[in-house]
């Protein structure tokens, strides 16, 4: 009986979303990829990058973007489990600020 219950409380979502989604881990896939690639890249061949007149080696900015990609897939997950849940759905009320702000007073 709860396995019932359960099945029916499963929300199933729309296709955007679910294509939304396929295409932001894609993408951050993608970036942890080329982040690991240079990394890789320039380890072997020595590449060094000129910053501000200093010399750095290119794997800190490979590790860097690595870094970046993984918080972004981190990001896409968060944001897969909010659009999946039940009630996900556009409200301006997401928009409006939540403190009440003081309106200017018009004075002569």
């Amino acid at each position: 009986m709860k396995n019932q219950s359960a099945k029916q409380t499963l929300h199933k979502p729309e296709t955007n979303k679910v294509v939304s989604i396929v295409f932001l881990s894609a993408l951050a896939a993608a970036i942890i990829l080329m982040g690991i690639s240079f990394t890789v890249y320039s380890i072997a061949y020595g590449v060094s990058l000129k910053v501000l007149s200093s010399n750095l080696h290119g794997s800190v900015f490979g590790v860097i973007i690595t870094f970046l990609g993984v918080r972004y897939l981190l990001a896409v997950n968060k944001l897969k489990s909010e659009l999946y849940k039940n009630p996900s759905e556009f409200s301006w009320s997401n928009f409006r600020k939540s403190c009440p702000c003081k309106t200017p007073s018009k004075s002569k």
